[in-house]
C-alpha cells in the first residue's frame, strides 16, 4: 500500500528518554497520533518510526478513514519553546491513585502519566479522521 503523502512528507520529532525509563530514543509523528517508535541511535528510532508509519497509515486505509495531509512544521516549534517539562496540579486522591498505579505497573509515574498522554493524544487523533 503507498500512502497518499510520503513518510518524508511528515515531520517528526527524536527525544531522548530518560535513563530512569530505560534510555534510547523516542519517535513521534505529531501530524499522525500513535505512530511511535523507540531505538538507541536515532537512526533505529527513525527506521521503526517508518515501519510504525506504514503500519499505522495502513490501518486508517484499511478501516476507510482517511489519512490527514501534513500540516505539523517542526521549524514553527524552537527548543525554548517546548522544554519537555509540565507542571500539572492534582487533586490528592488523583495523585494517590496514580502512583498506586505506576506501583502495580512497576514504572515511574512520570512512565505511567507519559503513556496515558499518549494514548489520550492517539485517540483525539483517531477521531480527527
Amino acid at each position: 500500500m503507498k500512502p497518499a503523502f510520503p513518510f518524508d512528507a511528515y515531520s517528526h520529532v527524536v527525544s531522548p528518554i530518560d535513563a530512569a525509563n530505560g534510555g534510547g530514543l523516542l519517535f513521534t509523528m505529531p501530524d499522525i497520533p500513535g505512530v511511535m517508535a523507540d531505538g538507541a541511535t536515532e537512526m533505529q528510532a527513525i527506521a521503526d518510526g517508518r515501519e510504525s508509519f506504514m503500519t499505522k497509515v495502513s490501518a486508517m486505509v484499511d478501516l476507510g478513514h482517511e489519512v490527514l495531509a501534513p500540516v505539523f512544521n517542526a521549524q514553527d516549534f524552537t527548543p525554548a519553546s517546548a522544554s519537555g517539562k509540565v507542571l500539572a496540579r492534582l487533586p490528592r486522591c488523583m495523585h494517590l491513585q496514580l502512583t498506586a498505579k505506576a506501583k502495580t505497573e512497576g514504572v515511574s509515574l512520570n512512565s505511567l502519566v507519559l503513556a496515558f498522554i499518549a494514548e489520550g493524544l492517539g485517540r483525539r487523533g483517531s477521531a480527527r479522521v
